[in-house]
């Protein structure tokens, strides 16, 4: 085609420093280089933030709890039976990687100089505790037995903080029902998340203490956490659990309910979708921007070849043909605009995963740096609806080509 050929070897000659469009061309590109840069850039960090913390809540919480349906409707941790049935059932359930028991129950930590209200949650060797070792600043995790109580005590860093504590100090737990009742822990690590509501509430124990505070059966716990293979198919699989148990009753006459992590914390996964609005604004603005300088820099670029273009009108050219070598034009100035933002956005993405060299405030922000993720169906969609949106903007004024009259133009300089 010999318009894109013609398109091509204007553009290769577009450096030339005598003409007028060398800087329109230059504007023109770093307009569609930044937008895409900020683009890709706003949209990683929406994704590594909202991975980030979704990971922290699902640490505390798993995909999907089974509890007792009394404990939901009145906030307080009520038995419900999980026996070795009714994990193999839930196990058999496709998208189900593990199943995990728990009791909790709250109590109060006191020393000398302060004390806090905490929930202790008693885990067992059962318990995948990858979260909690990814995230120990101090010490080690206690042996979280189902069998004996070993005394250990898993304390976030603001908890140690406020209660002056460091790993090797005993401290007493006190309980209060009838009467008050007190166990003496050692601290044996320090973790933090920054999630200042789950770091302040919970501390960890092991399961056999917390047991035989509740005096329930054996067979009796606070609930069982589901662990799925794909957060993206929680919907699909809590459905079928919700099949198997939902208001079915236990031994006890207790009903079972499978409520999602999404169900238990709906503030948090609310506020995590509004991100996408912010990141919607920033998309719309971006495109704007690289649409705004491409149609400036078109104008300038068809203006000054006035000449060109009367010329080519004279050897027969249409005003369409015409059209469609400018915008051929524009296609390489915006394919060129988006190989360079798309390597400013990498190179920043590497240096922020590799250094951390942007922080931010974790009481704020819930993390220490700014977290990126990386998703090529997003970065994919970014550059192709630059491309096409930006061309679709330049439609209209590759139209002033018509107006064009070739007697006149050829003598225009």
């Amino acid at each position: 085609m010999y318009t894109w050929f013609i398109a091509r070897r204007l553009f290769s000659h577009s450096v030339d420093a005598k003409k007028v469009s060398r800087p329109a061309i230059i504007i023109a590109t770093a307009g569609v280089a930044v937008g895409v840069a900020v683009m890709i850039l706003s949209v990683c960090v929406v994704l590594g933030f909202k991975w980030e913390i979704q990971q922290k809540v699902l640490g505390f919480g798993s995909h999907i709890q089974v509890l007792n349906y009394e404990s939901i409707a009145q906030g307080v941790s009520m038995p419900i039976v999980i026996n070795d049935e009714v994990e193999s059932g839930l196990k058999k359930i496709a998208g189900v990687r593990h199943l995990q028991r728990f009791c909790t129950k709250p109590g109060m930590l006191k020393t000398s100089e302060s004390f806090r209200g905490v929930t202790f949650r008693g885990i067992g060797p059962d318990y995948d505790v990858s979260f909690l070792q990814e995230h120990l600043v101090d010490g080690h995790l206690p042996a979280f037995s189902d069998t004996t109580s070993t005394g250990g005590l898993l304390i976030s860093q603001r908890l140690a903080q406020q209660l002056m504590l460091k790993t090797g100090d005993d401290i007493y737990a006190y309980f209060f029902e009838q009467s008050v009742r007190a166990r003496r822990f050692t601290v044996s690590g320090i973790f933090s998340t920054n999630l200042t509501d789950f770091d302040n509430a919970i501390v960890y124990v092991d399961l056999y203490t917390v047991k035989s505070l509740l005096k329930w059966d054996t067979e009796q716990y606070s609930g069982a956490e589901i662990v799925l293979d794909d957060f993206s198919k929680l919907d699909e699989v809590s459905a079928q659990v919700a099949s198997k148990i939902n208001h079915t009753q236990d031994a006890y006459g207790a009903y079972y309910t499978s409520p999602t992590i999404r169900e238990l914390y709906p503030q948090i996964f609310s506020w995590l979708d509004l991100l996408d609005m912010d990141v919607l604004v920033i998309l719309i603005l971006m495109i704007c921007l690289s649409g705004f300088t491409m149609i400036s820099g078109l104008l300038i670029i068809i203006l000054e070849r006035t000449n060109f273009i009367g010329v080519m009108k004279a050897l027969g050219a249409s005003n369409g043909s015409i059209r469609h070598l400018f915008l051929y034009f524009a296609v390489f100035i915006i394919l060129r605009g988006l190989l360079l933002g798309n390597l400013i956005a990498f190179a920043i993405i590497l240096v922020q995963r590799h250094f951390g060299l942007v922080h931010l405030n974790p009481e704020i922000y819930y993390v220490s740096t700014v977290p990126l993720q990386v998703n090529a169906t997003y970065i994919i969609i970014i550059n192709l609806a630059t491309l096409l949106i930006s061309l679709l903007a330049l439609i209209l004024p590759s139209y002033i080509v018509s107006n064009i009259h070739p007697a006149r133009s050829i003598r225009f300089e």
